[in-house]
Parts: structure tokens; C-alpha cells; sequence
């Protein structure tokens, strides 16, 4: 992995499940070699807590666990979330059973026992995956990695940070409300978001934009003009 790929996954939260404490111990270590925010549990209970809570861009869990199993842990999470990247580890290998794990909309599976190559394939998966150039609509890309948007081909638009996680973040919900508090969740990590600050952010951007794209919808959130 080169050293930006590596330098961009330091300030990304990824929670690993596992019920086995010693394993968890290992994975835990070796993920701290990545990330600075590494959360952990022991079951999918304590495991959707701390999802909940701290709202992690990665999942690393294994499926077979007391009380609570990964596929349970993940339909939980799969409910309202499609956003949250989950890796599953696994001791499986057949089709059928890899099968059933796809269509719990994972992202990518990790057979056991993990080392360093495999983590890596998984990871970098990952991050191409976010590089990837969003189309808003026919004329306005949104270049997550570049963090600008391109008009027509031609114009590009510089955006800040937070810009251009709102807009992905209304990309990923198209089909729905991003409400005002996911904006303040996903956004706003730092201090509390007021409305005053929201509506300036909202009316700067708007300023920015070759086209009425951001429609409001009140008392609810935001939503996608496509």
C-alpha cells in the first residue's frame, strides 16, 4: 500500500467484532497499524452500541459469535445504513454460504486466519472504491479524491471538505431525506451544529454551484434535485 493510501485510512473509524479475545486482540493490534480510531467488541449486541454511538466508516466482523451473530449484527445495521463499509471475516469457503453473505450487501469477505495480505486487498478495495468519481447528474461530477466538482467537462469547482462530504452524502441518499441530524453526525464531528451554521453552509455551497441541485425539505433535512 503506498504511503497516501495509507496516510488517508489514519482518520477513518473502523470497529472489529470478534468473540475470540485473543484473536480480537491481534486483529485489534494490526488494525491500530492503519487506523487511530479502532473500536472493538465482543458480540454483535455490544457491537451495534458501539456502531450506533460512534458511527464507524468500516465494519470488520466475524460471523460465528455467541449471544448475537454477525449476520444478525449486520441485518441490524443493514436496516437503515447501506453507507458503512463491512468486511466479514470467515473460516467458510463454499459458494452457497459466500453467496448468503453478499446478499447481506457486505463489501468484501476476508477468509480466516487474516494477515497482512488480505487486510491490505480489502482496504485498498475500500479506498478506490471512495476515489471513484460520483456523476450527479449528466453535466456535474463530483471527484471525491481531487475534492471538486466538474461541469460539462470543462469547469472545475474547488470544494472544501465539508462540501464535498455533504454532496457525496446526498448522492448516497438520493432516493431520500438526509436528515439534519445526519448532517450534524456525519458533518459537524468537531462542535454542535447550528441552524445558523447549517443554513450559511448550505447557502455558500449553493453560491458555488452552476446548478439548483440542493433542495430543502422543511423541518426534515436535504435532498437531491436530479
Amino acid at each position: 500500500m503506498n504511503e497516501r493510501l495509507y496516510k488517508e485510512l489514519k482518520n477513518i473509524p473502523i470497529l472489529c467484532v470478534e468473540d475470540e479475545n485473543g484473536i480480537r486482540e491481534v486483529i485489534v493490534q494490526t488494525l491500530k497499524y492503519y487506523f487511530d480510531e479502532v473500536y472493538e467488541a465482543r458480540d454483535g449486541n455490544e457491537a451495534f452500541e458501539i456502531y450506533e454511538y460512534y458511527k464507524p466508516k468500516i465494519i470488520l466482523t466475524d460471523i460465528q459469535m455467541k449471544n448475537c451473530d454477525g449476520v444478525e449484527f449486520i441485518k441490524r445495521v443493514r436496516e437503515n445504513d447501506l453507507n458503512t463499509t463491512i468486511f466479514v471475516l470467515t473460516a467458510f469457503s463454499n459458494e452457497e454460504y459466500l453467496m448468503n453473505l453478499i446478499n447481506l450487501n457486505i463489501n468484501h469477505y476476508i477468509l480466516k486466519p487474516l494477515n497482512l495480505k488480505k487486510l491490505n486487498e480489502a482496504l485498498i478495495k475500500y479506498l478506490n472504491k471512495n476515489h471513484k468519481p460520483i456523476k450527479i447528474t449528466e453535466d456535474l461530477i463530483l471527484d471525491i479524491e481531487k475534492r471538486e466538482l466538474i461541469y460539462k467537462d470543462s469547469e472545475i469547482i474547488p470544494l472544501r471538505k465539508r462540501e464535498k462530504d455533504f454532496l457525496q452524502l446526498l448522492v448516497q441518499r438520493r432516493d431520500s431525506i438526509v436528515t439534519y441530524m445526519q448532517i450534524e453526525e456525519e458533518l459537524w464531528l468537531d462542535k454542535e451544529m447550528t441552524s445558523h451554521a447549517l443554513k450559511s453552509f448550505i447557502k455558500d455551497l449553493r453560491a458555488k454551484l452552476p446548478l439548483n441541485i440542493i433542495k430543502n425539505v422543511p423541518q426534515e433535512g436535504y435532498t437531491l434535485i436530479i
